[in-house]
């Protein structure tokens, strides 16, 4: 495993089969190597300020397929199989509306019956 520079590092969720880039968030070292030793993204939670397993609530898991690093080693691209929506607000990609604010996404879930 190649070292990360940095305490935290963003890291870029990507569908493995469309492209469709799923989120962005987080991790230290703790949750890079716990992503690499488990085959599931993990990720550091800058609210709860934790390890935090994506869909541990929501079971919505992404399923790593691979991973790679930037040239300036300082970004981790996570290339998963996404089981359900990536989003917390229920669509399956954060990135789901345009500049103007326009849904432009597809919703996947709803949220409230999922996270209670």
């Amino acid at each position: 495993m190649m070292g990360i520079k940095g305490e935290l590092i963003p890291a870029i969720s990507q569908d493995a089969e469309t492209g469709e880039v799923l989120m962005l968030a987080y991790m230290n070292k703790e949750a890079l190597s716990k992503t690499i030793e488990t085959g599931k993204a993990h990720y550091w939670s800058r609210s709860r300020k934790k390890l935090w397993l994506k869909g541990e609530s929501s079971g919505h898991v992404q399923i790593v397929k691979e991973i790679r690093i930037d040239c300036d080693e300082d970004t981790v691209l996570l290339k998963v199989e996404q089981e359900g929506g990536a989003c917390h607000m229920g669509y399956r990609s954060c990135f789901y509306r345009d500049i103007e604010g326009n849904v432009v996404g597809d919703k996947v879930f709803e949220p409230d019956d999922v996270y209670k």
